[in-house]
């Protein structure tokens, strides 16, 4: 058992840095048939019980050899778990075979997985389906062996927080992007993320879907932290013209812009918002433009924003001071 490949040390699995989404993807390469016959031959010599055995963890061995991407011996596994009704067999966090193979950024177990009749559908105990775990993880090689059976799942499934997996795409990009000035990620790290993105939107995600808690759509979300790349990534998609001043929780992206405490791309966020139809004289719950809501000193005092709503590409005019507001800013 010790020898076992399951019981030896996990690998690093090497992730490739492409520029391109067409870089992701490549063709998965075929299972060695001498590899595979020894690996089934060790399978199917185990006694049953040993075989779905779960520990403390409930992890299987098939949940292991996934985890690790020894793929032809979870090649094996996978069959003979599915000879026994257990493929969609779940660990202590509720997930299953495929669900740690995407969350171990396992593509080719996932391509393999799937072609056997796994459920692309499934959910741990948080909800979070394949396409969330890809998304959220920033795993763009697993979204494109999706792809290649993209009819057997919707991209635009609900967690329990409401936020389908663009929704999870754009807040790990986000997440990525803050970091950046710390060191990490690589740049390069950004570009898989993004490439989530493309593939989701490939799928037939709907960028204009508003998560259930908070109303706000993948525009709200990169506005309000600043992410000036997706905010143009988003904007020069195919949409109803009201995307730009679609609300969550009564404020659109424009008010959200004129909230944000001044960071270097404020002005260019609410410059660019306004040449594409954002309406400055939207109000929001607390009857606030956003001209109300900019914050106040020099930083403030820079960005321009009129009280009428602007032509699409045309620049906003010259900064006009905004009346008080009567309320508190809202909490974005």
């Amino acid at each position: 058992a010790s020898t076992a490949p399951w019981m030896q040390p996990a690998r690093s699995t090497p992730y490739s840095d492409p520029l391109e989404l067409g870089s992701f993807g490549d063709p998965v390469g075929v299972l060695d048939p001498r590899e595979l016959a020894t690996a089934r031959a060790e399978i199917r010599s185990m006694d049953p019980a040993r075989l779905l055995h779960q520990d403390e963890d409930g992890d299987t061995i098939l949940h292991l050899l996934a985890a690790r991407g020894l793929r032809h011996f979870a090649q094996a596994a996978a069959e003979a778990f599915k000879e026994c009704g257990r493929l969609e067999i779940k660990e202590h966090k509720g997930k299953t075979p495929l669900l740690v193979a995407a969350t171990a950024n396992q593509a080719e177990l996932v391509r393999d997985l799937l072609a056997l009749g796994a459920d692309a559908n499934a959910a741990d105990h948080k909800g979070q389906t394949l396409l969330h775990l890809a998304a959220t993880y920033g795993f763009p090689n697993v979204l494109m062996e999706v792809l290649a059976v993209r009819g057997l799942l919707s991209p635009l499934l609900l967690s329990p927080p409401g936020q389908t997996p663009l929704h999870c795409a754009v807040i790990s990009h986000n997440k990525a992007l803050r970091a950046l000035g710390i060191g990490t990620p690589t740049p390069e790290r950004l570009q898989e993320m993004l490439a989530c993105i493309q593939a989701l939107l490939h799928m037939g995600a709907d960028h204009t879907s508003q998560d259930i808690k908070s109303s706000k759509t993948v525009l709200h979300l990169a506005v309000q932290d600043g992410n000036l790349s997706l905010v143009q990534f988003f904007l020069q998609l195919p949409g109803p013209r009201q995307f730009i001043n679609m609300k969550a929780h009564g404020n659109t992206a424009l008010h959200m812009a004129a909230a944000l405490p001044s960071p270097p791309c404020q002005e260019s966020l609410v410059r660019l918002l306004l040449s594409r139809g954002a309406d400055p004289s939207a109000r929001n719950l607390e009857n606030e433009q956003p001209a109300h809501l900019l914050p106040p000193g020099p930083g403030g005092d820079q960005v321009r924003l009129p009280r009428r709503p602007t032509s699409p590409l045309t620049l906003p005019p010259p900064a006009l001071s905004a009346p008080a507001p009567t309320h508190a800013s809202p909490q974005l």
